[in-house]
């Protein structure tokens, strides 16, 4: 008899964490199929109201659903908030599923995760906002170009866009603090490195050139004096 006890008594331990486990097993299992529907429903409502406020007509005027759609996705950026509010749901669903079946590590690590999408939300909205501003700035700036009959308006403009884009840009990547700044700090080196060569080229090659656009946008007087 005592060895039929020695024989069951793993057997019953087995069982009796089996059934302590299968509970949460479940409360896991329920809270997974919830939030997942709720993050479908999230979803759907976010893509909707984006839509309801013209906010992919904002997108496609800054250009960001253009760079959204270079990999050949057919989805734009009100999708894409979608399905980033989508995740942070489906985040948090999980965290409280781990959480109840005691996988404290698991937990742990999505909650860095959840912790970080929020922050590409931000960002994202930083860059979009500011693509459309320096849209704006670019397109003012040769308008008025126009207006004042300054020869290389059009030059003058994406100069303006592009520099309002690049600081719009370490904006986001600031917010994101990804790598301790070393992301910005290369984006930076990168930057002066191209604004240097396009000085130097400039300098060096095009010294006719630029005294000819110089002449064309402030042209002498006939004293020989500029215009002030």
């Amino acid at each position: 008899m005592d060895n039929i006890d020695i024989v069951l008594e793993p057997l019953r331990g087995f069982l009796q964490a089996t059934g302590a486990f299968l509970p949460r097993l479940a409360v896991a299992a329920g809270v997974l199929v919830v939030g997942w529907l709720l993050a479908k429903a999230l979803r759907l409502g976010v893509v909707k109201a984006l839509r309801a406020l013209n906010f992919h007509v904002l997108t496609e005027r800054s250009g960001v659903d253009a760079f959204v759609q270079l990999g050949g996705s057919e989805k734009d950026t009100s999708a894409l908030f979608g399905w980033i509010v989508y995740l942070l749901v489906l985040l948090a669903s999980l965290i409280v599923a781990f959480n109840s079946l005691g996988l404290t590590q698991v937990t742990d690590l999505l909650g860095r995760v959840l912790l970080f999408v929020p922050r590409v939300l931000v960002a994202l909205l930083v860059v979009v906002f500011g693509s459309y501003f320096a849209r704006f700035v670019g397109t003012a700036v040769q308008g008025y170009c126009r207006s004042a009959e300054i020869a290389d308006g059009e030059l003058l403009g994406r100069f303006t866009r592009y520099g309002i884009l690049a600081f719009v840009v370490l904006l986001a990547i600031d917010y994101l603090d990804i790598g301790g700044g070393l992301i910005q700090q290369t984006f930076l080196i990168l930057l002066a490195g191209v604004v240097l060569a396009l000085a130097l080229a400039f300098g060096l090659g095009g010294r006719d050139r630029a005294a000819e656009m110089i002449e064309r946008w402030f042209p002498r007087r006939d004293g020989g004096e500029r215009l002030r």
